[in-house]
């Protein structure tokens, strides 16, 4: 019998040296220094058998962004298990205990970054944000369908970044659903780190503004460049890694697109996490160019006070609905609720009648950030239509005129 309860401060090296065993990993010294810093000012609850450590679950102090507001949202991380205590409950305790001690907080919402996608469905997260790759071709210049903005484009160094972009970027995290807060400390320790700590090859960030010198950032872009390799049976170009790229006009995003293509010495931009909605995939001339390698499932959400997430967010349609919600890990959530909502609110109380939609805990929170369309998963069986046309009235409302979307990984 394993107890839950808080870590020390005192155990975060033991925590770390059960997830480095767990995710097949030795850091160099300075990335566990980072990853000390960073479980220290999270929120930690461990496994303990006896006194040994044998199960950790960290969750950093996040905001999300939602449709038309800011929630907060534990962003689950380190989630670890030790090899020997697999199968025996201990995730799902933690797991538990991190929701309980979310919905008696005020949070409604939680979030993670599946390392394994197969296993939080079953903890009701629902793949709420979908990402791209996107590979340029720059041995030619980028062509374009529009005019990219031609003012001033200038280089940040990256001990400023976080004052220059870190603004713009907070404005941009509130006009697409599904961005967590990013604090001073991630910024520097995630972003804009010297050395990438995944591939020691890459160049230190590398920050473009662009926007009259005086005046606000109108758009920026983060990337590394990878020199060219000319060892092995094939020559492979220099490539430019783009971390990030915002923009508040498409002409400011296509200037800054067309600044990573032309660098010197590079043959292919990539750019990893782009929302799949990305509007160069249609202001770009030639999609041989430009290509999506790879879709793949984001931000997984879980929605932890069901009916406090639904009533804080916005709604683009009115909707009345029955929903009869399964939720097998948090039994407040389950029942049959009516939903009514529009663009001036919502309300969401428990209904004897008949439901209109059901679904389990998991489908809703795919739903949620206007991402995942209900109609698409009743078309999968994975939500029962009792009225017809309930699917769609839902997906009015809950539509969003972006796709939901981030890049942070955690």
């Amino acid at each position: 019998m394993v107890d839950i309860r808080e870590v020390p401060e005192a155990d975060i090296d033991r925590a770390l040296e059960l997830a480095y065993l767990v995710f097949h990993d030795r850091p160099e010294k300075e990335a566990r220094e980072r990853h000390h810093a960073l479980l220290a000012r999270c929120d930690r609850i461990g496994a303990y058998d006896g006194d040994v450590l044998v199960g950790f679950m960290a969750a950093h102090d996040f905001r999300l962004s939602v449709p038309g507001a800011d929630l907060p949202c534990p962003g689950l991380t380190f989630v670890c298990v030790a090899p020997t205590h697999r199968r025996r409950g201990v995730l799902t305790a933690l797991m538990t205990r991190m929701m309980h001690r979310a919905a008696d907080s005020g949070r409604p919402i939680a979030a993670l970054w599946a390392s394994e996608a197969a296993i939080y469905g079953r903890f009701g997260y629902g793949g709420a944000t979908t990402g791209a790759t996107v590979e340029i071709d720059s041995t030619r210049p980028l062509a374009l369908r529009i005019d990219p903005d031609r003012r001033p484009l200038r280089l940040v160094d990256p001990e400023d970044a976080v004052d220059v972009i870190g603004p713009f970027h907070e404005a941009a995290r509130a006009g697409r659903p599904g961005r967590p807060s990013r604090s001073p400390e991630r910024w520097r320790e995630e972003w804009l780190t010297e050395q990438d700590e995944e591939d020691e090859e890459l160049s230190p960030p590398r920050i473009i503004v662009l926007g009259d010198p005086g005046e606000p950032v109108a758009g920026y872009v983060i990337y590394r460049t990878k020199p060219e390799d000319a060892g092995g049976a094939a020559r492979t170009p220099g490539l430019v890694r783009v971390d990030e790229l915002e923009a508040d006009t498409p002409a400011v995003a296509a200037a800054l697109w067309e600044c990573v293509a032309a660098l010197d010495l590079t043959g292919k931009v990539s750019a990893w996490g782009r929302p799949a909605d990305d509007p160069l995939l249609h202001f770009a001339a030639d999609r041989d160019q430009v290509r999506v390698t790879a879709q793949f499932p984001a931000l997984w959400l879980r929605l932890v006070d069901v009916g406090a997430a639904l009533t804080a967010r916005s709604w683009a349609a009115p909707v009345e609905l029955v929903l009869e919600v399964h939720d097998a890990r948090l039994p407040d959530n389950a029942g049959r609720f009516r939903l009514k909502a529009g663009p001036h609110g919502a309300t969401y109380d428990h209904a004897d009648g008949a439901a209109d939609l059901a679904l389990d805990v998991r489908e809703l929170a795919a739903c949620y950030l206007g991402g995942t369309r209900v109609a698409d998963l009743v078309a999968a069986g994975l939500v029962q239509e009792h009225t017809p046309g309930a699917a769609d009235a839902l997906d009015a409302a809950l539509h969003t005129p972006v796709l939901p979307h981030t890049s942070d990984e955690f």
